[in-house]
């Protein structure tokens, strides 16, 4: 829902773009095709007044969001999902006028608290309007607009909380380290280094701590230390203060953080003479830009020789040579995570409107607007397989305890925020095994989310 300067600005910006079109009467071709690289002013001859048209029917859109709330009609969300596909052709045919026709049609159907058609190609209509417009366009800035560090934070909070996405990479990963430091426990001098490439807000280690805890005891304390690789300074700083404040309720364990930013190089890291060390690529390896950043990682990774890599990554096909595949996999990815998200809140939860505003619908409109170097790969487990492989990784058999835990999780998850179905395997979350009990997937109805899976150095 956009606040109200925002919708004063769009309601000024729309006046000036009309008093434009006015005062210009050109002849408008039947089909005005897009350039190659889709960079169009709303000044350009023919263009201002379609555009002028598509950013007013946004605005109604935005206004009547209460007034669409609901389940769309039998057989209309199919018809959006089509209109959807039929307008990234358009784009991807740089067909502008069938492009802005679909779109316009569109937002007269969509909403962002409708069902979760009406909600994913509300999104996925915005991350195309804005491929239409240059980046110096303030409607481009407009719908691109990114939520504020709260916002964010918020968002990424209660998504943590209420789907058990995020729950099942970070515990299924965790148990992979716990297990691999009581391997080597008799050598390790209880010590334990976890490398996390990217420690965002540190949510995955409170458990690892109190887990640990259970194992340690007053006198035979354990020395946990985590290195964190972070996006800023600040962040790293909060990361640090929220997980030694959590740490010192266990007296049992002492916690040493180490924060670097992203980009810092393995030389600067402090390792101990025995101690276990795990590296953690939880959601990290989609974010590099470029095979050769996923090499370079994965080599550094290697010659730290740890004693077991977990990795966890979202399961998809991104093409950064192909818009329309990377459109219809994104589709199909992010409408089954909005699917789930009402097996997880009510329609009308704000929580649930902040959760796909800041978070979902920011990712989804950046995936359709994105810079080639700022690309993000989300890629199937079996190609992140073969890259590990390739880098002299092999693949480690998952644990019994691990796929309880996480089945365990799931029933947790779901009697408790969808209090009818008292069996987890009830609800469209499932957990289930691949490549032969190396990896282990959560996925939504029958289509797989998540895959985790653990690695030791050839």
């Amino acid at each position: 829902m956009e606040d109200t300067d925002e919708e004063e600005f769009l309601n000024l910006s729309l006046a000036i773009v009309a008093d434009s079109c006015n005062k210009r009467k050109r002849k408008r071709s039947r089909t005005t095709p897009l350039n190659p690289n889709l960079n169009h002013s709303s000044c350009h001859e023919g263009f201002e007044g379609k555009i002028f048209g598509l950013l007013q029917m946004r605005d109604q859109m935005l206004k009547l969001e209460t007034s669409r709330k609901g389940v769309v009609e039998e057989g209309k969300g199919l018809h959006l999902i089509h209109l959807l596909l039929i307008t990234a052709t358009a784009v991807d045919e740089n067909n502008l006028d069938l492009a802005l026709e679909n779109l316009n049609e569109l937002y007269q159907t969509v909403s962002l608290t409708g069902d979760s058609v009406q909600r994913v190609v509300a999104y996925f209509a915005d991350g195309i309007a804005a491929r239409l417009l240059t980046r110096k366009s303030p409607f481009y800035d407009m719908i691109m607009k990114e939520p504020s560090i709260e916002q964010e934070f918020s968002a990424f909070t209660d998504l943590y909380r209420v789907s058990p996405c995020f729950q099942f990479a970070h515990f299924t990963a965790n148990q992979a380290i716990i297990e691999a430091f009581e391997k080597e426990e008799a050598n390790n001098n209880r010590a334990l280094h976890v490398i996390d490439f990217d420690v965002s807000y540190g949510f995955q280690w409170p458990s690892l701590i109190q887990s640990l805890s259970e194992k340690a005891t007053t006198s035979n304390r354990i020395s946990l230390r985590i290195t964190g690789f972070g996006r800023s300074m600040e962040e790293l700083q909060e990361t640090e203060s929220r997980l030694t404040s959590f740490a010192k309720g266990f007296r049992n364990l002492v916690l040493e953080f180490q924060g670097l930013l992203r980009g810092s190089k393995l030389i600067n890291l402090r390792k101990k003479k025995n101690e276990t060390v795990a590296v953690n690529l939880v959601f990290h390896l989609n974010t590099l830009n470029n095979s050769f950043k996923i090499s370079d990682t994965l080599k550094s990774v290697h010659s730290l020789n740890p004693s077991i890599v977990v990795l966890v990554e979202q399961d998809g096909t991104k093409n950064p040579r192909s818009f329309l595949s990377r459109f219809m996999e994104s589709l199909h990815y992010f409408a089954a995570m909005f699917d789930s998200l009402d097996d997880c809140l009510p329609l009308e939860s704000t929580e649930r409107l902040g959760i796909e505003k800041n978070h979902l619908g920011k990712e989804i409109k950046s995936m359709l607007n994105y810079d080639k170097e700022e690309a993000i790969r989300y890629e199937k487990m079996e190609s992140w397989k073969t890259r590990m492989e390739r880098h002299g990784f092999e693949g480690m058999k998952i644990s019994s305890k691990s796929l309880i835990q996480a089945k365990l999780l799931l029933k947790i998850r779901t009697t408790h925020y969808c209090p009818l179905q008292i069996d987890g395997e009830n609800s469209g979350f499932k957990v289930f095994e691949r490549d032969d009990g190396r990896a282990i997937s959560l996925g939504w109805q029958d289509r797989s989310l998540l895959t985790a899976s653990a690695w030791l150095c050839a």
